[in-house]
């Protein structure tokens, strides 16, 4: 069956193959020619050679009418995970005559799913005919795909053509992005918890009345310290400051472990974690800045997205983490890896993803760098949004 398969694809993109209403003509003109050689009767001869002309033509008329289509595409609109690709082609027809009964079936990637085709009625003469169709998608990456197949067994249905045209496609499908309101990791980064330091270097003291930028209701996982009582009695509910001096214009570094080994759903949160948390940051004016072992040091909301989007475990190495110029500012390092062999700024955080029970797991942090550790099953924005 391989076989027979594998010939009967070699002759339809390169020449023709009969559909089963052309294998069963040529079976009838062959029974007719037979019956005219048994019994000499000139009908039959005329009845065998006339199937044999209607055979003929319905050979070669098919890869006529794909020769004058050409497609062309258009670049695909990059979307975040679970949205929608939208994917148009153009097949423009240059010849002088009408092209009849068509289907265009265009290759995605077997991970997206299985082709999609499209049938076509007709297409005029030295006219384009557009077609859009949209594609769900469950999983980031970068899909690239080449050819688009044109199909067709016009006019008399007996012989099936295909024909491959070049027509690459790259759609970007980025990491979700998750709804912060809050995030104590990135508020508090940079501070020392054994000297509660703020990123100049100051002790951590009380906001005074030219520190505090704006005052908004309390979010759960805000320090009670930073509680505006006397605003707070006015309005009957709990209002916070915001402090100016603590985050505002400071470098925040997102570090994603990805030269380790990783378990497969750990790095996809792992990698939405990413993603949020820079996003997070530029709300609250930092400057963000985002290191993979394949990129090295990057900025840039569209160079963040893609460079995430086709991150993966085990990255060959392309940059020394302790050569980076840029990490002498604090750090946000994402690992599976307990045992961490680099040497961070002071005031780093980590956040650890492991399948393994741990006894103790604070205990695991304080040794080596303070953070937290993410719980495969709970919820992304509960976690991000605890503090820490």
């Amino acid at each position: 069956m391989k076989m027979v398969r594998r010939l009967t694809n070699w002759l339809e993109r390169r020449f023709c193959t009969p559909a089963y209403s052309g294998w069963l003509l040529g079976g009838i003109c062959i029974c007719f020619f037979g019956a005219a050689i048994n019994t000499m009767a000139g009908w039959l001869y005329v009845i065998s050679g006339i199937s044999c002309a209607l055979l003929f033509v319905a050979a070669i008329l098919p890869p006529r009418s794909l020769a004058s289509l050409s497609v062309v595409r258009q670049p695909i609109t990059p979307v975040t995970v679970g949205d929608d690709l939208s994917v148009t082609l153009e097949i423009r027809n240059y010849g002088k005559k009408d092209v009849h009964l068509l289907r265009i079936e265009d290759k995605i990637p077997i991970v997206l799913g299985k082709p999609i085709s499209k049938p076509i009625d007709r297409i005029f003469p030295e006219t384009t005919y557009r077609w859009e169709y949209i594609y769900p998608t469950s999983r980031r990456g970068v899909y690239r795909w080449q050819t688009v197949d044109l199909i067709s067994g016009a006019p008399l249905g007996l012989f099936w053509c295909r024909r491959s045209q070049a027509c690459s496609a790259i759609a970007y499908v980025y990491p979700q992005i998750l709804p912060l309101t809050s995030c104590p990791i990135i508020d508090e980064l940079g501070r020392d918890d054994s000297r509660r330091e703020d990123w100049f270097g100051n002790p951590y003291q009380a906001a005074t009345e030219g520190l505090v930028r704006a005052v908004r209701p309390y979010k759960i996982g805000d320090p009670i310290r930073l509680v505006h009582w006397r605003s707070s009695a006015r309005y009957g509910e709990l209002r916070v400051r915001e402090l100016e001096r603590i985050t505002g214009g400071q470098e925040v570094i997102i570090a994603l472990d990805t030269g380790s080994s990783w378990d497969e759903d750990n790095f996809e949160a792992a990698v939405t974690t990413a993603a949020s948390l820079c996003f997070y940051a530029q709300r609250q004016g930092l400057k963000v800045q985002l290191w993979t072992a394949a990129t090295g040091m990057i900025h840039g909301n569209r160079q963040i997205l893609t460079a995430l989007a086709a991150t993966h475990p085990q990255e060959d190495i392309n940059s020394d983490l302790s050569r980076e110029k840029a990490f002498t500012s604090p750090i946000i390092w994402l690992t599976q890896t307990q045992q961490t062999t680099i040497n961070l700024p002071p005031g780093s955080r980590r956040i650890l993803w492991t399948n393994n029970d741990l006894s103790n797991p604070q205990q695991i942090l304080k040794r080596d760098i303070p953070g937290m550790i993410m719980e495969p099953y709970t919820d992304l924005v509960m976690q991000l949004q605890t503090r820490v």
